[in-house]
């Protein structure tokens, strides 16, 4: 393995484009060997997470790898093939000095185009944008491999937090259809174990007892599937078919499902963000109204009613929101808006604006109090932003510590034996 820089402070990390860069290899590319472009994640016990952008020859076993905590694929991949071309040209200048640029590079503004060089740039990527096809390569795979019926079920099933598995034979379907899936539940964000691609040493990681969204190759999955299972979604991109012991998508309020299938055969065939715009319609179905349950008292923070949330819907709409109010990955969303509420600082995003320009909005009366407070100058309200652990992280690390003490008793066992 290849590491540049050999160190770096992570301070400096988290300000520049690239964190790190990685290679392995075993022999050295030619020209005729083609590659492909996955990334597997890195999540910390805040849930922030680090990526890893690589690039995997497969006739010669090399890889290289771009660490960051930036979450542009296309970007990423884009610089990965320029680095592999200049490799294959034996352009090792070029190769170190587009590696010093990208380190050195402070993050740009969204839109910004990037020079590197005469004849290479980029553009950073606005991250509050809704994901287009083609131009959003995880999305794109996703939608062009997995039919409308099974990305409705495992929409459903992540809506509920299940144990699910995705799994393919080729590494960038795999990772791709991972995180095509996860940006669907925009503007919310998987709250528990995720991991794009599972090493093999980490196959018990299928009988973690909490909800997980991994990925697994194809190589992999008979001895996945020799393991206690159960309760276990799997979609199986490469044959198209999903599996699951649940119903969770007709638990889903019927008349927000309709309008999915039927806004989703509209889009079916025409680029852009209709795909992620049509989810991003139900999530705000779903749970734009939490303005109406926001509670604003004057000198106190605002705070969140889940009675009021719950109790003020329709009747088909009560049973979904009783037990989505337990969902980590609502609970999250609602302490992020809470916490920018009460700082001052508020937010306007692709969701909020859909609700504003939906009926799922209803009086909003606390969220306008808000907007109108803030433009007389009230500012800060109050500062109840806390760094903390994820709880559903804190499982996690708990899971992983345990399973990390549990190999080495097997070690110290063996190595007693012998």
């Amino acid at each position: 393995m290849w590491r540049w820089p050999a160190w770096a402070p992570r301070a400096l990390q988290g300000r520049r484009c690239s964190g790190g860069f990685l290679k392995t290899t075993q022999t050295s590319l030619t020209v005729h060997q083609v590659g492909q472009n996955f990334t597997f994640v890195l999540t910390d016990i805040e849930s922030k997470q680090r990526f890893g952008f690589c690039r995997l020859s497969s006739a010669a076993h090399t890889c290289y790898c771009f660490l960051s905590y930036l979450p542009w694929f296309e970007v990423f991949y884009k610089l990965l093939n320029i680095l592999a071309d200049y490799t294959i040209r034996g352009q090792t200048r070029q190769w170190q000095d587009l590696l010093v640029s990208l380190h050195t590079l402070p993050v740009p503004e969204p839109g910004v185009p990037v020079h590197l060089g005469v004849h290479h740039s980029f553009a950073a990527p606005d991250l509050q944008e809704l994901p287009s096809i083609p131009e959003n390569r995880n999305l794109t795979e996703y939608f062009v491999a997995v039919d409308v019926n099974n990305m409705l079920h495992l929409y459903a099933s992540m809506l509920h937090e299940r144990r699910i598995l995705i799994c393919s034979s080729k590494l960038s379907t795999l990772t791709a259809c991972v995180h095509g899936a996860a940006a669907l539940l925009c503007p919310m964000h998987w709250q528990h174990v995720y991991i794009p691609v599972l090493p093999q040493h980490l196959l018990d990681y299928c009988c973690a007892p909490m909800p997980y969204l991994i990925g697994v190759h194809a190589s992999l999955m008979e001895k996945v599937q020799r393991l206690s299972l159960d309760d276990v979604v799997v979609l199986n991109v490469d044959t198209n078919t999903l599996e699951t012991p649940y119903n969770d998508l007709q638990n889903l309020p019927g008349d927000v499902v309709l309008a999915l299938k039927s806004r989703l055969k509209k889009v079916s065939t025409t680029p852009g963000d209709g795909v992620a715009r049509v989810f991003l319609k139900s999530q705000a179905a779903l749970f734009g109204s939490y303005r109406d349950a926001l509670q604003m008292v004057p000198g106190e923070p605002i705070t969140f009613n889940e009675d009021l949330f719950v109790n003020h819907r329709s009747s088909s709409m009560r049973l979904f929101l009783h037990n989505a109010i337990q969902l980590q990955l609502f609970k999250q969303f609602i302490d992020g808006r809470l916490n920018l509420l009460n700082s001052g600082e508020g937010f306007n995003d692709a969701f909020e604006e859909e609700i504003s320009m939906s009926e799922y909005a209803g009086s909003d009366r606390t969220y306008h109090q808000w907007l109108l407070t803030m433009k007389k100058g009230g500012g800060a309200i109050f500062n109840t932003v806390r760094t903390k652990a994820n709880p559903a992280m804190r499982t996690v690390y708990k899971f992983a510590k345990d399973h990390a003490k549990m190999r080495i008793r097997e070690v110290r066992s063996r190595l007693k034996q012998k």
